[in-house]
Order: structure tokens, then C-alpha cells, then sequence
């Protein structure tokens, strides 16, 4: 029979990250312009039709079908989850070894991943992108980019990136959020900066909504990184822990960065080192002690706030919602830390950190695995937006009048604060 703990555990943690997603149109809902909420929470929404599909018909298949032996893709022979009642049926007369709850489940689990690696993209290129353009994006990129990579990363021995290359991924920091804020900050280039960019300030038009997107995806994320153990045991509960530990630095470690650089703590700020903490454990979640959770919570926040702050504006790309600044970057920081504080013992491969063992060789490899990532999702990132643009003619973004508008309105026919006229707030 299957471990009835393991499978309750798994269900809850799958239902869990399954809320990420709208939490995450809440978060970047409320850091939008008004004139644009309604078409940036469209944008997170939206994930679910493409990315769920694009996943149901040839995603899964290609990050875990296949023997296991190709190092980049899984294989095509789960297509449209062909197999999936016969498997049910067979598990039902007699579980495997090992198995402890319905194999079926980890579509779902992985399902759920895809969904808000989709959603983070979109923060990149609010107030001024096509929707049909970043909806047949999300579709291309679901298949082409974040399929391949979770399985350079999680799809065994052979796999590129986990498996050849060794380095450590507990639940996203390559697959997840390095993808995601990479893939924005290419789109963000590609659309270049909103009208006013540089000239004006944009700040949040509902903090409320913030405060509410950042509580649902910190709950979410406790089945994010918990349920990254596949199993109800004590390497979960390592995960959780760390997960509150780090969330909670670097909620604290922000609300000290903000009142040094402007004299006063904002919930948006604490709202977004929440986050922040949260990005950067993601990779070590299971691997390290609650101590160098809470390092790498403290730690993230500084190096996000200067991204967000300062390398922005001085590199003049227009990441709108701070998808690169806060997970890209944090994503890097968190994998590049997983060398420096894994425990040997908690280490799937055997080699602890920098400090534990005296050598670099996991913080190489985590290095290495770095590199491979962002070289692949740029690559993959650049064609697939060239393709996205010849298909819409050149015209990735709205025409300057709609921007004027406001893309509620002018993409979708709908505001968000009916008494709303329309004028540039």
C-alpha cells in the first residue's frame, strides 16, 4: 500500500503551490499602475490555460518521460500523459518498492512548479507588452525552456545539469527562478523601458494587494520547498524550517536595508524581502542547517535592494515588477550559497560545502550549473521572442496610446476602479 502520510503530505503541498500562482497576480497586481492591474493579473491567470496545457500534452513528458539516459530531454512517450489510467490501474494492484504515494500525483506537483516559474516572467514586462504576444510566448517558452531545463535538473544521473555536472537543486534556484528573471530580463530588453522610464517614479498603486499576494505565495511556499522532499519525513520538515527561517530574515534584513537608504521601513519593501528570503533558500531548502538559512535570508536582501535600486537604473533596462532583480537574482545568490553551507550528510551526491569540507569542488559544480542555465535560457529566451515577434510583425509591445490608456482598457475592455477616467496615474 502506498504511505498514507506521504501521499496526504504530497496532496496538501501540491494544492499549496497551486495558490503560488494567484498569489503572485495579487503580488504583482498591487505593484502595478492602476490603469494596468487588471491586465497584469490577467497575465499570472492566464499561466494556468497555456503553461497547465502546454504541460498535460508534451511538458511532462519532456522534462520526465523517456529512459533517463538523454542528459537534456526527458522523451516523447508520455505525450498527452499517454499511460497515465494503465499506470493508476497497475499501481493499484500492487504498489513498487519505494512508492510512496500515486506516481500520478507528481504531474500535478510538477504541474504547479511550471505555472509559477510562467507567472514570475510576466512581472518583467508589465504597463506596455501585447497579451496575445506574451501569451504565445509562455506557450513556446513553457515547452521549449522550462520543460528541458527541469530535466537538466532534476531527470536523474544522466541528466546535464543534476546528474553530469552534479550540482544541487532542492526545489527551483536553476529551474525556477534563475529561468524566470532571466526570461524577463530579456523580454524587458527586447520591449524596452515604459513611457516615462527613467523621468518618473512608479510605485505600488495597492499595497494591500501586496501584502496579500506576498502572504499567499509565503504560505504556498512552505509546499513549494517542503514538498521538494517527495516524502512526509524529516528532510520536509529541514525544508519548511529553513523556508520560515530565511523568509524571516530577510524580511527583517530589508525592512534594515530600506530604513538605511530612505529613512523609513514600507511594507512593499518588507513585502519583497519576504520574498527575496524565500527565492534563495529555494535551492538549499533540504541541504543546510537553519543557521545558514537564516545567512543566506540576511545576505539576499542587500544584494536584491541594490539590484532593484541601483543596477536597474544604471543599466537603464526596464525590469517593471523587479522579476530579474528579485529572482534572478536572489535565484544566483541561493545557488552559489548551496556550495558554501550544504551538509555533507544532507547532500544527494556525497559532497558538502565550501565549510564543511575545506574544498570548492560542490561550489564549482553549483557555479558550473549556474552558467549552463543562463546560457541555455538566453539562448532559448533570444529565439523564441524573435519568432513571438515575426509572427506579431515586429510589434511585441502596445502602440503609445494604449500605454497612455492603460492596457485595461485598451487590451481587454475592463478597469478595475470603474469611477477610473483613464488619466496617466
Amino acid at each position: 500500500m502506498y504511505d498514507t502520510g506521504s501521499t496526504a503530505f504530497m496532496f496538501v503541498c501540491t494544492m499549496l503551490v497551486l495558490l503560488m500562482t494567484p498569489g503572485l497576480a495579487f503580488f504583482y497586481g498591487g505593484l502595478s499602475r492602476r490603469k494596468n492591474v487588471i491586465n497584469t493579473m490577467f497575465m499570472s491567470f492566464m499561466v494556468i490555460g497555456i503553461a497547465g496545457l502546454t504541460w498535460v500534452f508534451v511538458g511532462w513528458s519532456l522534462a520526465y518521460g523517456g529512459g533517463g539516459d538523454n542528459p537534456i530531454i526527458g522523451g516523447f512517450d508520455q505525450v498527452g500523459l499517454a499511460g497515465t489510467v494503465e499506470l493508476l490501474l497497475a499501481e493499484a494492484k500492487g504498489v513498487p518498492d519505494g512508492t510512496l504515494y500515486p506516481t500520478v500525483l507528481d504531474i500535478v506537483f510538477q504541474m504547479a512548479f511550471a505555472l509559477i516559474t510562467a507567472g514570475i516572467v510576466t512581472g518583467s514586462v508589465a504597463g506596455r507588452m501585447r497579451f496575445g504576444a506574451i501569451a504565445l510566448f509562455i506557450g513556446i517558452w513553457s515547452v521549449v525552456v522550462y520543460a528541458p531545463l527541469a530535466h537538466m535538473v532534476w531527470g536523474g544521473e544522466e541528466s546535464l545539469i543534476g546528474g553530469i555536472i552534479g550540482a544541487l537543486d532542492f526545489a527551483g534556484g536553476d529551474v525556477v527562478h534563475i529561468s524566470s528573471g532571466l526570461t524577463g530580463l530579456v523580454l524587458c530588453l527586447f520591449l524596452g523601458g515604459r513611457k516615462g522610464f527613467g523621468l518618473k517614479t512608479y510605485r505600488a498603486h495597492n499595497v494591500p494587494f501586496v501584502a496579500l499576494g506576498a502572504g499567499l505565495l509565503w504560505f504556498g511556499w512552505f509546499g513549494f520547498n517542503g514538498g521538494s522532499a517527495f516524502a512526509a519525513d524529516h528532510i520536509a520538515v529541514l525544508a519548511v524550517l529553513n523556508t520560515v527561517v530565511s523568509s524571516a530574515a530577510g524580511m527583517a534584513s530589508w525592512m534594515v536595508v530600506d530604513r538605511l537608504a530612505t529613512g523609513k521601513c514600507t511594507l512593499v519593501g518588507a513585502c519583497t524581502g519576504l520574498v527575496a528570503g524565500l527565492v534563495v533558500v529555494t535551492p538549499a531548502a533540504g541541504y543546510v542547517e537553519p543557521w545558514a538559512a537564516v545567512v543566506m535570508g540576511a545576505v539576499v536582501s542587500p544584494v536584491c535592494f541594490f539590484a532593484i535600486s541601483h543596477l536597474k537604473a544604471r543599466l537603464g533596462y526596464d525590469d517593471a515588477l523587479d522579476a530579474f532583480g528579485c529572482h534572478g537574482i536572489g535565484g544566483i545568490l541561493g545557488g552559489v550559497l548551496t556550495g558554501i553551507f550544504c551538509v555533507p550528510e544532507l547532500s544527494p551526491t556525497g559532497i558538502g560545502g565550501l565549510i564543511y569540507t575545506g574544498n570548492a569542488e560542490l561550489l564549482a559544480d553549483q557555479v558550473l550549473g549556474i552558467l549552463v542555465t543562463v546560457a541555455a535560457v538566453l539562448v532559448l529566451d533570444v529565439a523564441i521572442a524573435l519568432v513571438v515577434k515575426a509572427v506579431f510583425h515586429g510589434r511585441l509591445r502596445v502602440d503609445g496610446g494604449e500605454e497612455a490608456l492603460g492596457l485595461d482598457v485598451a487590451q481587454h475592455g475592463e478597469s478595475a476602479y470603474p469611477a477610473y477616467t483613464g488619466l496617466d496615474v
